[in-house]
Formats: C-alpha cells, sequence, structure tokens
C-alpha cells in the first residue's frame, strides 16, 4: 500500500514556489476546501481571478494529473474532517473539562457489559492453557500489555504482540486450549482482525473488546462492547481507552473470581515478593 503526501500539506509546503497566480488559486483552496471540491473550474479561476489554464497548471504544480484529480483529494481531505484544518470551537471547558470528558466515556459505556457477556468472556478465557493479546495503535497497544500484566497475576501465562508480523505467527501457533484477546476501539484494524481470524482457524477462543457490531466483533466468540464519541477538538487523547481499560478490568476481576483459590494464592506470593523488593509493609498497589 502506498500513501500520497496528503493534498493539503502538499500545498502549504509549495506555496512559496508557485506563481503569482498559483498562489491565489492556493490561497481559495486553503481558505474552502469543501468549496473547491465541488466547484467547476471556471468557478474556481472567477474566486481566484485567474484563467482556467491557471488552475490546470496549478493542479500539476502539486503532482495532480489533472484539475479532476487535484479536486478528488481535495474531497478526501475534507472526508478525514476540517477539525484538522481549521480551528473549531469544540474544545474542553479548562482542566476539570478532561476529568469530566473522561467520566462521560465511562458512564456511557457502563450499562453496555451485562453479566452474561461478562460470563460468556470468561468461559472462553478460565481454563485456557496460555492466553494471548492482539493490539495495535497506541491506545490498543497499551490495553494489550496491560492485559498481559493482568492475567500472569492470576497464573495465566500471557504475551501481549503489536507487531502485526508477530501476531500473524502467534495466531498461528494456537489450538482449541488457547485463547486470544483481541482489542480495537473501532474494530476494523486490518491486523487485529486478520490475526483473530488465523487463531479462530485453529480452533482458538477469541475474545473481543471492541464496538459492538464492528467487524472484529463479527468474528469473535464473545465480545466486551465499548462505545466512543469523538469530538472536534482534536488535540486531547481519545477517551476510548478509558472504556477499554474499564471493560479490561471489569473482565479480569471476573476472571479473578472465578478461580479464587488460586488467584488469591498468586496474589499472596506477589505481594510478599514486593514487600520484601520494597521493604515495606505497606498497602501499596500491587505491582505498582
Amino acid at each position: 500500500m502506498s500513501y500520497d503526501l496528503d493534498i493539503v500539506t502538499k500545498i502549504t509546503e509549495s506555496f512559496n514556489h508557485l506563481s503569482d497566480a498559483e498562489k491565489k488559486v492556493a490561497t481559495v483552496i486553503l481558505e474552502d476546501l469543501t468549496f473547491t471540491a465541488g466547484a467547476s473550474i471556471t468557478d474556481i479561476a472567477n474566486r481566484a481571478q485567474v484563467s482556467e489554464a491557471t488552475i490546470t497548471r496549478f493542479a500539476k504544480s502539486v503532482n495532480c494529473e489533472n484539475v479532476r484529480s487535484l479536486k478528488l483529494r481535495l474531497a478526501q481531505s475534507i472526508a478525514v474532517g476540517q477539525r484538522f484544518i481549521s480551528e473549531t470551537k469544540d474544545e474542553v471547558e479548562g482542566l476539570h473539562g478532561h476529568y469530566d470528558a473522561i467520566k462521560k466515556s465511562l458512564d456511557d459505556n457502563a450499562q453496555l457489559i451485562t453479566e452474561d457477556i461478562i460470563n460468556s468472556a470468561v468461559e472462553k478465557i478460565l481454563d485456557a492453557r496460555q492466553v494471548l493479546t492482539f493490539g495495535v495503535g497506541g491506545g490498543s497497544t497499551m490495553i494489550a500489555q496491560e492485559s498481559q500484566h493482568r492475567l500472569f497475576r492470576l497464573g495465566y501465562p500471557a504475551t501481549a504482540y503489536s507487531d502485526p508480523m508477530l501476531m500473524h505467527m502467534a495466531a498461528s501457533t494456537l489450538s482449541n486450549n488457547d485463547a486470544v484477546i483481541c482489542i480495537s476501539a473501532s474494530g476494523v484494524s486490518p491486523d487485529v482482525k486478520e490475526s483473530a481470524q488465523i487463531a479462530k482457524q485453529y480452533n482458538a477462543k477469541v475474545v473481543a473488546i471492541t464496538r459492538a457490531g464492528s467487524e472484529l466483533a463479527n468474528i469473535a466468540d464473545a465480545v466486551l462492547p465499548i462505545k466512543y464519541e469523538e469530538t472536534d477538538f482534536i488535540f486531547s487523547p481519545s477517551t476510548s481507552r478509558y472504556a477499554m481499560l474499564a471493560a479490561l478490568d471489569v473482565l479480569m476481576t471476573e476472571l479473578a473470581v472465578a478461580k479464587k483459590r488460586t488467584s488469591r494464592d498468586k496474589l499472596r506470593r506477589i505481594k510478599l515478593v514486593l514487600d520484601s523488593y520494597f521493604n515495606s509493609h505497606e498497602r501499596l498497589p500491587l505491582g505498582d
């Protein structure tokens, strides 16, 4: 798969090398992508107060084959969202606004995971020989690693993968007494989906933390559903990370409770080692 430099960046970087007439075209485009993507070459020329031939020359100056290609790439930029190009008013209200956004995400997701849903997920993992976790990208990679850290505390051999090739390879080694936790907020990550399909091909159980009804959800044997709402304030990290982490915490807690005796013994040993390591008997976080 190849990726062309996006047209907005190309126009911006080329601006100082354009002719005066072409700079007028560039200014019109950058000020109103939506207009330019839908307007005729005549309308663009009239707004920029240049000739139609200048529009054609401009398209070639920014590495587009013709005006049609230029407009297509502008339309692609619009699809990404105007919020990534111009200022928006949808901002977090002060420092406490960040906490409010996180709490709202948790409140919105709190009712999605029912007892039946969590029991189904626990059943798929409970007696697994090993549990692999797959997640790519910032938030999903972090949650996959956290899953590994939670699982070994309960006595499960667990490994987290975020490298696509290793995910595929690891999935191909599984069997019907193994389990996989696949993590993707959107549920459209090709690498996670393909790895889940490979795992199922070899009869491993697949549990997904993902958007309900997503492509990944349709592959999984059990789904812990999440929902997220992306705002126009692009500078704040996505609160979907907290929804995924909360779902994981619920899963790990119920998994621990389902094997109380084993879980209690493993956690006791960890606490003993940590107390010795820190030379402390305070009630410090288990695994700080």
